[in-house]
């Protein structure tokens, strides 16, 4: 499996019996849980990655990923992809923290190597919503390089496009959405390791 590794966090991609732990609200063996994790979030997105499983197969590396603190390895939230990218090679993302961990850049850390990921493994576009007073949220996917892209009675929507390839492809330097998805915290992705 795939684990994306920032500063300070580890990515790690949730297996379908690690997720119906999460949905069930008790940790798996060897699992290191922070106190109020998962939360109702964390379990919403858990459901719905079984359910993607359940209806057309396993999305993954497109799924749903753990948030750990790479001290401590205790998982904090989640982040992931509402499922493998679409005929024109665009996801969706979602993420959320416990909130003793909000605040203090975590989420657009992480959000800073999905995205990274996708980007190598060829998506073209990601996008991603906030609720209209969900300010810091939006705020995590501005700093993570997507940018605000309209907004309806309820929702900001937020995206980041690479439709014009990636900077190798383009034969070097890199664009500002190739730069703001790259930062220092860009993710390593680690060799498949058994589970």
């Amino acid at each position: 499996m795939e684990t994306l590794v920032t500063t300070r966090l580890v990515l790690h991609l949730l297996t379908p019996a690690e997720a119906e732990y999460v949905v069930e609200g008790r940790p798996g063996p060897d699992a290191l849980w922070a106190p109020d994790y998962p939360n109702d979030g964390d379990r919403a997105g858990a459901r719905h990655f079984l359910e993607h499983c359940a209806d057309t197969g396993d999305p993954r590396p497109f799924g749903a990923y753990e948030i750990r603190l790479r001290e401590d390895g205790h998982a904090i939230g989640g982040v992931g992809f509402h499922g493998v990218p679409d005929d024109r090679g665009q996801v969706t993302i979602g993420y959320g923290l416990i909130p003793a961990m909000r605040g203090k850049g975590y989420a657009s850390e992480a959000l800073r190597a999905l995205l990274e990921f996708a980007r190598a493994s060829g998506v073209a576009s990601v996008k991603g919503d906030a609720d209209l007073d969900n300010a810091a949220s939006q705020h995590v996917m501005a700093a993570a390089g997507m940018r605000l892209v309209g907004e309806d009675d309820l929702l900001r929507h937020y995206r980041i496009d690479w439709t014009a390839g990636s900077a190798a492809e383009r034969g070097g330097g890199a664009s500002a959405t190739d730069e703001a998805a790259g930062s220092s915290s860009s993710p390593q992705v680690s060799a498949p390791r058994p589970s």
